[in-house]
């Protein structure tokens, strides 16, 4: 599986973003899929998670309320809608697909990565 997340950008506090992932490759319709975040110097964090069929969701305490995840699976995507973006959300967000077929929420969960879109949210 192959993953190529988009979307990321310079935003003001308050702003909104869409990060996009493409997936191709092996059924990925029927993995869960993940989006993940790193800052400069910290370690890499769960943000959100979906199972195959979009039946179960889950997020970070961090991003619960301001952060939707959702995906497409006619179109192999996965999107994260992010809403009221604060400073402490800049990093460069990943997303992930998983062989599980629900919502994983640790990165040794997950097998495939995409490389990376960094969001930068200014005060």
């Amino acid at each position: 599986v192959q993953l190529q997340a988009s979307g990321g950008g310079l935003v003001q506090a308050g702003g909104s973003l869409r990060l996009s992932c493409a997936a191709s490759g092996r059924t990925p319709s029927y993995y869960g899929m993940g989006w993940f975040r790193q800052a400069p110097g910290k370690e890499r964090e769960f943000v959100a998670a979906i199972s195959w069929n979009g039946g179960s969701t889950y997020y970070a305490d961090s991003v619960k309320g301001r952060f939707t995840v959702s995906r497409d699976n006619a179109k192999n995507m996965v999107y994260l809608q992010m809403n009221s973006l604060k400073p402490e959300d800049t990093a460069v967000y990943y997303c992930a697909a998983t062989k599980y077929t629900g919502a994983a929420m640790r990165v040794y969960e997950y097998d495939y990565w995409g490389q990376g879109t960094l969001v930068t949210v200014s005060s």
